[in-house]
């Protein structure tokens, strides 16, 4: 898969600053879709269990335009958590080289399942992972039992994982 020209996507620490307003603004536009706070399952992620936090910016700008992250679940598995994009850049590819690369980095740390969650308020996030190659797979840990989420896995291999450069 050719990567984004119009982008460097840099992996940052769980703490950087652009990364943690981006989270910000994802949490409240989630919020405001599910008309409550309380909207997550189980645990929210942390630095302790995220094995890799990117932050998409411009290439002309500098403007932070998306970021995403990866939750290790176990060995094998990772889970994609945070995926936003700022509103005025979606539709633009921005979700899809967030996701190429977290593939790519989720390959190379040895994961050979990626999984993800999208909520029923999340009607666009559940279309992107079904057009991205997952698929629909029974609630796995804190969603299960939990009518709102949709889970959704793939699995990645050399051929799968696309090798995104990060910046």
């Amino acid at each position: 898969m050719q990567t984004n020209p119009r982008l460097n996507i840099r992996q940052v620490t769980w703490a950087n600053p652009v990364g943690a307003d981006l989270r910000a603004a994802q949490q409240a536009e989630l919020d405001s879709r599910f008309g409550s706070t309380d909207h997550e399952p189980g645990p929210p992620p942390s630095e302790a269990d995220t094995a890799v936090f990117v932050v998409a910016y411009e290439k002309c700008s500098g403007q932070p335009l998306g970021c995403g992250g990866l939750r290790m679940l176990d060995e094998n598995t990772a889970e994609i958590k945070r995926l936003y994009v700022v509103p005025y850049a979606r539709g633009s590819g921005v979700a899809s080289s967030i996701l190429a690369a977290l593939e790519a980095q989720a390959h190379s740390h040895g994961f050979s399942v990626i999984a993800a969650e999208a909520g029923s308020a999340q009607s666009d996030g559940r279309s992107f992972y079904e057009s991205a190659g997952f698929a629909a797979v029974p609630n796995f840990g804190p969603y299960v039992g939990v009518d709102e989420s949709f889970c959704y896995s793939k699995r990645l291999d050399s051929h799968s994982a696309s090798h995104t450069a990060m910046a």
